[in-house]
């Protein structure tokens, strides 16, 4: 038994899809449990973007799915982060849920926790590598063990193609008006991050 949770934070949707993908992939290792949460969005984005169509029919798209709770995490044993990228690093929404479990930390209670990231970005250039490892520094404070997204299982990287992924996390390529959806080798590449988390927090802890 393995309990997968896929904390994400998403405006536009395509974390939302990335994240469902990962949550496919995960459910395919025998006995796990998953759990997708949200990170909540701050409402004076929510007063300044809802006129956006796109923003207001992703964010009514997640109405259904429970915010992340502190307890949550102390749930998991294997946690799939779903991180978009605000000038290469995460954004302040997700920042301030992990800043607000100083308790969790002073407690070690989300040391050997299993851990991995998906990310989205505007372009290729845009923090498809900096996202993962600038969030690595906050998961390692935690005591998390971090598992990437090998070549050797994702020859999908190896291409010239515009498409998202790293040997640090899954990816998705949004497109710098945020109008392109998730490829199906992204798709795949997330399933296989989830998998690849599941099975390693299956071993240490199922």
């Amino acid at each position: 038994m393995a309990n997968i949770l896929i904390p994400y934070y998403s405006s536009y949707g395509h974390i939302l899809d990335m994240v469902k993908a990962a949550a496919e992939g995960a459910k395919e290792v025998d006995g796990a449990e998953v759990r997708i949460v949200r990170i909540e969005e701050f409402d004076v984005v929510k007063d300044a973007m809802s006129s956006q169509e796109a923003y207001a029919d992703a964010q009514n798209r997640q109405e259904d799915i429970p915010v992340a709770t502190h307890d949550d995490l102390k749930w998991a044993d294997g946690i799939i982060w779903g991180i978009p990228t605000r000038y290469g690093s995460m954004p302040a929404q997700m920042k301030q849920y992990l800043d607000s479990a100083g308790s969790l930390w002073a407690n070690g209670d989300l040391e050997g926790k299993v851990t991995g990231v998906i990310t989205s970005t505007g372009s290729i250039h845009g923090g498809q590598e900096t996202t993962p490892i600038t969030a690595l520094i906050n998961f390692l404070h935690f005591g998390m063990i971090y598992v990437g997204l090998p070549y050797g299982e994702n020859p999908e990287q190896l291409t010239t193609d515009g498409i998202g992924g790293s040997p640090y996390s899954a990816a998705t390529v949004a497109g710098p008006d945020g109008s392109n959806q998730p490829d199906e080798r992204e798709f795949t590449m997330a399933k296989r991050l989830a998998q690849r988390v599941t099975k390693t927090a299956k071993a240490l802890h199922g």
